[in-house]
């Protein structure tokens, strides 16, 4: 017992305004219940008169509700070489459309292989091909950057 006196509500929802808390727990006892804190940080706080079991379970079922409806958002990994075919980039960018839809991240990773470091603008050209292909439903998370043999890019969904 903290506060001296409390904001009473009973267990029909009607509001008795300031009364003691000696008094509240009487009352709540009187009825089987038990006086539960409803909002401490009000001035004076707000207190209830119910079953604290119904309360804590009622309170459990809302946060596996708010944990169900929240999407955890994946990193999609699109691996590309710079010499790909016009099919396959067309079936690449179908898959990353569809991981946007979701509203997933997608890395996009280019590797050079051998010779291909040499027309390291090729790979480049195909970066902004993919740039300006998905400009309408995803934007630029983290700019193409090197690591090694290969070119890293980080698309996240508009």
């Amino acid at each position: 017992m903290r506060n001296h006196e409390i904001q009473l509500i009973d267990q029909a929802g009607v509001n008795h305004g300031k009364i003691e808390t000696i008094v509240a727990i009487k009352m709540a006892a009187e009825v089987g219940l038990d006086l539960v804190e409803i909002s401490p940080n009000t001035s004076p706080p707000v207190c209830k008169i119910m079953d604290y079991g119904k309360f804590k379970y009622s309170a459990q079922k809302k946060a596996a509700e708010a944990r169900k409806k929240q999407k955890i958002v994946e990193i999609k990994e699109v691996k590309l070489r710079p010499m790909i075919d016009d099919h396959d980039y067309n079936v690449k960018m179908r898959a990353m459309q569809r991981f946007f839809e979701e509203g997933d991240k997608v890395k996009i990773t280019l590797r050079y292989r051998g010779r291909e470091m040499a027309h390291q603008d090729i790979g480049t050209k195909l970066l902004e091909k993919v740039k300006s292909d998905v400009a309408e439903y995803a934007k630029v998370e983290q700019d193409a950057r090197f690591e090694g043999r290969q070119v890293v890019m980080v698309l996240a969904p508009r």
